[in-house]
């Protein structure tokens, strides 16, 4: 069973999933891949991991770098799993690219990796915002790649205070 709880962001809506203990699921909705890492049912149901999702969430939202440590549980394979670790390291108000990554798991893995299989990896990320798949950017930096869109994925790099100016929207060619 895998329960879930709705609330409201100043983003949209988000769903929270969670396997009674840990945060597995954190969804904008109509997010690009909702729920997809979900196979069992749902429930309804309030649970103290997301109270404290929801506290995090508040602190966030508000332009602060929140210190509440949650039990994240995201579900994925070992290289993804690696992925979503090194985005956790990515601090807070600051991107890095998707070359960057694959540079990093190039020496964890002790061969060449492509950002393009980064790239999937990142899109896939089921627990949005707080594991910061929104702070990767393509090598010139583009704004490329948020499975919630590219107008929230602007809109949390600025409530993080990310230097905009080097950032670019796709098929726009200019800078933010």
């Amino acid at each position: 069973m895998v329960y879930t709880y709705k609330m409201k962001t100043p983003i949209g809506d988000i769903t929270l999933g969670s396997d009674g203990e840990n945060l597995i699921g954190l969804w904008l909705d109509g997010q690009k891949y909702f729920a997809s890492t979900i196979k069992e049912e749902t429930c309804e149901k309030s649970l103290p991991v997301f109270k404290e999702t929801e506290k995090w969430l508040i602190e966030y939202f508000k332009g602060q770098n929140p210190k509440i440590k949650l039990p994240l549980k995201p579900s994925g394979s070992q290289f993804r799993q690696d992925v979503f670790k090194i985005l956790t390291e990515i601090p807070y108000g600051k991107v890095i690219t998707y070359g960057e990554i694959a540079k990093k798991l190039e020496v964890q893995y002790g061969r060449k990796m492509s950002a393009q299989a980064v790239g999937g990896a990142v899109g896939h990320n089921p627990i949005s915002i707080i594991i910061p798949c929104h702070r990767v950017v393509g090598t010139n930096g583009s704004l490329t790649g948020y499975a919630g869109g590219i107008d929230k994925k602007i809109k949390l790099l600025q409530l993080e205070n990310v230097d905009m100016e080097n950032l670019f929207i796709p098929n726009k060619g200019t800078a933010l």
